[in-house]
């Protein structure tokens, strides 16, 4: 066994924005309780003063934030060459936006989160590597 090969293989980092506080909350709960790491903010540019983006291994956004959207949110990081997969959440997406969200390749898991869908969609993920 190669010393230090270890070191350098860190968990990957779920993160969620989403502006209710419960709702990150219940999110952080329950995928934390799968042994998920994960690190939450309240809103986009929250998120984009982070200077270690590129590290993150996954993105669970909510559509509806303030100052931005999900969508909005996600092109920013794609701007920035961040190529981790994303998962949009809302409630009730319009037709409009379940087609936008399917041109960027973003699943969206419809609120409330009763089921099991998010985290196997997180669970897929991160299980993936990504470019």
């Amino acid at each position: 066994m190669e010393q230090g090969r270890n070191i350098c293989l860190a968990a990957p980092i779920v993160i969620v924005i989403d502006d209710d506080a419960a709702v990150r909350g219940s999110i952080k709960f329950a995928l934390e309780a799968e042994g998920i790491a994960v690190r939450t903010y309240s809103n986009g540019l929250e998120l984009l003063e982070e200077a270690d983006l590129a590290t993150f291994a996954c993105f669970v956004i909510d559509q509806k934030l303030p100052g931005m959207t999900g969508l909005e949110l996600l092109a920013a990081l794609r701007e920035r060459h961040i190529t981790a997969p994303a998962i949009l959440i809302t409630s009730h997406p319009t037709i409009i936006l379940q087609e936008r969200a399917a041109r960027a390749g973003i699943p969206i898991i419809e609120k409330p989160l009763l089921s099991n869908a998010l985290f196997e969609r997180v669970r897929a993920a991160i299980a993936r590597p990504h470019p």
